[in-house]
């Protein structure tokens, strides 16, 4: 590989920004997977991963030339409560590279050892957690969600101790960015204005240049980060995903999905679904999402007040203003995409009041969230058939539905029918069959669950002969109620 691969766009910034812990390597790193189309994209070498070198890389034990890794520190709230000293406690950043579309990615490591921002942590990943981040970061992309990727996971060939001992694991995972609201609240609690600037500034470059040339450009760039969790907190209810744990700290600036901890994807639904086992009092509940989105950027706007005007009266009224764009931005992304969930193609009258409708129906009777969608999806059922897999509860509701789709201009059955089925997904990484899949790696060394999963997600919204099992909701015996951290 290229001394010159890897460029350190971030270490570029004072060192007070991270720091430069020293490897601690593993005993046997063994790769379990690399993400070779991934790889490719960024101008990786598969083979060179893959080699001796690569892999002294990816799991922290060497680094080739050039490669001069670092932890971020960072601040956040955590379930409300704000702690100034978090950062990167179990990982490092290796650098960054550009993609073949010229995009900056960088790479990261998780799992890889201690760093200064451990706090008596081992800094250490246990195997199931970083099998469940790279299946379902790599579910996210193909169902065109953004997020950040899994690039390789590695075997350590150590034991972590956690309630039991634990098979060691390392991520490698790439980002356009690693930068959190809690990046910003870090040089906050400082008062280090200039450390902010610079933070801001480095914000811009990456995620939205444009916002440099702005009459205000932090306030461009909080606009930026406000309409992007918009729209990623809409595409997350779309799917029924819950992220479990979205702490400061766990909100990227770059509007990507990152820090799958204790994340699920709703079965049957209900607004209040929760399965992080720690948020005991549902604060990063399924239907609170936006809320906390918007609570969260309001941290960030409180961050970026000496920013904003240099009249210090006219900052507050400024962050007001933008933030109060979320709801209306969320609003738009999310009812939009109900739209075309149900074949609607125009924006009438009473819509929310159908949507509405059709969930409380779902909540009340019970009904899968992935599976229910698809069904209406179904060219029978558009033509005015009864869903077979849907009780007779609906038939109102239908009725409802093809009355208002009737009052749009035809368009044939096959193209709504194809229209649907683009973006309600077939597959989704249900939650019985993710544990199982974790439970063979982790107690029999099979990986063989975690192939045919990855294999079928990344086809999410085409119908696969014989992966019934993969859209089935689980059996009551199967149910997975709980979801851990991954630390």
């Amino acid at each position: 590989m290229p001394q010159s691969l890897f460029n350190q766009s971030y270490a570029s910034l004072p060192e007070r920004f991270y720091a430069r812990p020293a490897l601690s390597g593993v005993a046997a790193p063994k790769l379990i997977r690399l993400n070779t189309p991934l790889a490719e994209s960024l101008g990786l070498d598969p083979a060179w991963l893959a080699g001796p070198q690569g892999l002294a890389m990816l799991s922290g034990t060497a680094m080739p030339p050039g490669v001069d890794p670092v932890a971020q520190a960072y601040a956040g709230h955590q379930f409300g409560y704000f702690s100034p000293r978090l950062g990167d406690g179990r990982a490092l950043l290796l650098g960054d590279v550009r993609d073949s579309a010229g995009h900056v990615r960088e790479i990261q490591l998780k799992g890889s050892g201690p760093t200064p921002f451990s706090r008596r942590g081992d800094g250490r990943a246990a195997l199931g957690p970083v099998l469940r981040e790279y299946l379902i970061s790599e579910s996210m992309a193909a169902l065109g969600i953004p997020t950040t990727r899994a690039l390789a996971a590695l075997a350590t060939g150590e034991w972590v101790q956690r309630e039991t001992p634990l098979p060691g694991a390392i991520l490698a995972r790439v980002a356009s960015s690693h930068l959190r609201v809690g990046t910003f609240q870090y040089f906050m609690f400082l008062k280090d204005t200039e450390g902010l600037r610079l933070l801001a500034d480095f914000a811009i470059a990456r995620h939205c240049p444009d916002a440099a040339q702005a009459p205000r450009p932090y306030v461009a760039l909080l606009a930026h980060v406000v309409a992007a969790q918009a729209r990623l907190v809409a595409q997350w209810m779309l799917v029924g995903f819950i992220h479990g744990v979205m702490n400061t700290d766990n909100m990227a600036i770059s509007g990507e999905t990152i820090d799958y901890g204790p994340c699920a994807f709703m079965d049957h639904y209900d607004p209040a679904t929760v399965f992080s086992f720690i948020d005991e009092q549902g604060r990063y509940a399924y239907t609170n999402q936006p809320t906390i989105a918007l609570w969260n950027l309001t941290r960030l706007a409180e961050t970026l007040l000496p920013l904003l005007s240099p009249v210090e009266a006219e900052a507050p009224p400024l962050a007001r203003e933008v933030l109060a764009t979320f709801n209306t931005q969320f609003h738009q992304a999310y009812f939009g995409g109900l739209r075309a969930k149900l074949g609607l193609r125009e924006e009438h009258e009473g819509d929310e009041a159908l949507f509405a409708a059709l969930l409380e129906t779902m909540a009340r009777t019970g009904a899968d969230f992935t599976n229910t969608f698809r069904a209406l999806s179904d060219e029978d059922v558009l033509a005015g058939a009864m869903p077979a897999t849907l009780p007779e509860a609906f038939a109102d509701w239908l009725a409802r539905w093809r009355l208002r789709a009737a009052q749009e201009q035809p368009a044939p059955i096959q193209e709504r029918a194809a229209g649907m089925r683009a973006v309600n997904p077939c597959y989704i990484p249900r939650n019985h069959k993710v544990e199982s899949m974790i439970a063979a790696a982790v107690g029999q060394g099979d990986y063989g669950p975690f192939e045919e999963m990855l294999s079928v997600l990344s086809r999410p919204y085409e119908t696969q002969p014989g992966r019934d099992s993969f859209a089935a909701p689980p059996l009551p015996e199967e149910r997975v109620r709980n979801t851990f951290c991954g630390t």
